[in-house]
């Protein structure tokens, strides 16, 4: 059966680029006492597994470092570049104090270069290429992020919707009668040099994905996700791994696409806005024209600086939702198809950073608060195990929100006006901003739920201590007033010298202990005791409390 029919011959995506970016939470390291962080402990069993560890595309050799490398470089503020390619080096460098690396990390994998699609029941396969697959690992987050980049050429347009609204799911959402999977892909399959299968998708399993709920109450990802990820297993299945992963958000997968089409403008709105709204609008759907989103679309999803009407111009429009990220331009401008020079190199290098870093930033606050939650319902008051492994989360999970804010959290990316409003438009679709002070406060206000406990324990131990050195000074003062030596312990034998020392050794303590077990009550009486309106019975009555273990 033949793909679905393009409304005009001309309806073609002349180039198409996708990039996934998919966050995944990462579970603390089931190894007590290991000094590895997660990609230190994933790069160690690299001989398992076929991810290799890349320090960046950049090169020492200034012949072998690409125009669109230093484009990419150039584009980002200071300390954004430092984030994304660690701090300057110089040959001037103080000896103590070694220039930094990037903290992320990234995976890349090779052996799968291919991808085959079977988007509906029946029709005919498509095959895109896979450009680069990677993992990015970052210091202090418990978070991995899966980049997926993927092309082809000449795609009917209505192909290419199917593509951005079925692609990039972790698992089905439910089942049609026919027993695929409902808005996921019919079939995926991975493929490697030689152009065989080395997995593919399982939605129509539904056995699975219901048992696997109703055991664990977490959704289970779908085979071929899950093989693409190993060793890294998810955190609920009985797969064995140290490294396992657990899902951060909604089964859809963040997703970048580039699309390259003959006369761009020839488009109807309809189209533009199937095209940015592709990954939440169903292809069979009838348009809701009555829908906010579709009312206000170029508003409130275009960002249309370089969507000029002239020959001159690069005809190309930008479309952000939060969860998708959209360039659509006209493939007969060398500029906009140049992926050296032009938009290609810019989707593929600066925006695509641009995505992640505000994936990064929502996944990591959305990490933040699951830590959050999952302290205060391990949370048990009556067991004092608990309550110092509760404090001990809450405090680590303070000092890296602290490197977090400091590292990783920017407002402002590049002085260049296009690339920061791209960042804003995504950031703005994610409230990122408001998510960053909801945490915040959050965690603030268990920070000062530790501190006041703490105040109040040590406000406690001050009263203890205070009754215990009232009772003391009595003791002092009654016997420096008539000496110490008013019985001659100092006579006599050593037996008894030592059982005069023991006697009154145990005495001591045995009334010191009383203080500190009474030191509440007594608190109470020496408080009724400084109390002028009360009177002598008053008073008698709170002495009588203390020594009858009664309340006042």
């Amino acid at each position: 059966m033949p793909l679905t029919a393009t409304r005009q011959d001309d309806d073609l995506v002349r180039l198409f680029h996708a990039s996934l970016v998919w966050p995944l939470q990462l579970e603390p390291l089931a190894t007590d006492g290991s000094d590895g962080r997660h990609w230190e402990i994933f790069e160690a069993s690299q001989g398992s597994h076929p991810w290799r560890l890349i320090d960046d595309e950049f090169t020492d050799d200034p012949s072998q470092f690409e125009e669109r490398h230093y484009r990419e470089f150039v584009s980002f503020l200071p300390y954004v570049q430092r984030f994304l390619y660690g701090e300057g080096r110089s040959r001037h460098a103080a000896p103590d104090d070694p220039p930094g690396n990037s903290p992320m990390h990234v995976f890349r994998r090779k052996d799968i270069t291919g991808l085959r699609l079977t988007l509906r029941k029946g029709q005919v396969p498509v095959e895109l290429h896979i450009v680069h697959l990677d993992l990015y690992f970052f210091h202090d987050l418990d978070l991995v992020q899966l980049n997926l980049e993927v092309r082809a050429n000449d795609l009917p347009l209505a192909t290419a919707r199917d593509i951005l609204f079925r692609f990039g799911r972790a698992y089905p959402s439910g089942w049609e009668e026919g027993g695929e999977g409902l808005h996921n892909v019919y079939l995926a399959e991975w493929l490697n040099v030689s152009g065989e299968v080395v997995a593919r998708s399982d939605a129509e399993r539904r056995e699975k994905y219901l048992g696997y709920v109703s055991q664990h109450r977490s959704p289970c990802v779908s085979e071929h996700w899950a093989s693409l990820l190993r060793p890294l297993v998810l955190a609920h299945s009985d797969e064995p791994g140290d490294l396992r992963y657990r899902l951060v958000e909604y089964q859809r997968m963040p997703i970048m696409a580039f699309l390259a089409v003959d006369r761009p403008r020839s488009l109807r709105r309809e189209d533009w806005v199937r095209l940015g709204l592709a990954t939440m609008l169903h292809p069979d759907e009838t348009l809701p024209v009555n829908e906010p989103m579709v009312i206000d679309f170029e508003k409130r999803f275009c960002q249309d600086r370089f969507w000029t009407d002239s020959e001159a111009g690069p005809n190309t429009r930008f479309m952000s939702t939060g969860n998708a990220f959209t360039v659509v331009g006209d493939a007969a401008s060398p500029f906009f198809v140049d992926g050296e020079r032009g938009v290609l190199a810019q989707f593929r290098h600066q925006y695509f950073l641009v995505f992640l870093i505000a994936h990064l930033h929502r996944a990591s606050l959305l990490v933040f608060s699951e830590v959050l939650v999952d302290a205060v319902n391990d949370l048990d008051i009556r067991n004092d195990i608990s309550v110092r492994r509760f404090k001990r989360r809450i405090r680590a999970n303070f000092e890296t929100f602290l490197r977090f804010t400091h590292r990783y959290w920017f407002h402002e990316l590049s002085e260049r006006p296009h690339v920061q409003a791209i960042f804003r438009l995504c950031s703005d679709h994610l409230r990122n901003d408001a998510m960053y002070h909801d945490v915040r406060d959050e965690i603030r206000e268990m920070s000062h739920y530790l501190d006041s406990d703490s105040q109040r324990r040590q406000s406690n131990t001050v009263v203890r201590l205070t009754v215990i050195t009232i009772l003391g000074l009595i003791a002092t003062v009654t016997t420096g007033y008539f000496g110490m030596n008013i019985i001659a312990f100092g006579e006599g034998s050593i037996l008894e010298r030592a059982m005069h020392g023991l006697i009154a050794t145990t005495v001591f303590i045995a009334l010191v202990l009383f203080a500190v077990a009474k030191s509440k009550r007594l608190s109470d009486f020496l408080e009724a005791m400084s109390d002028e309106r009360l009177t002598f019975a008053g008073k008698f009555r709170a002495l009588w409390g203390v020594i009858g273990n009664k309340e006042r």
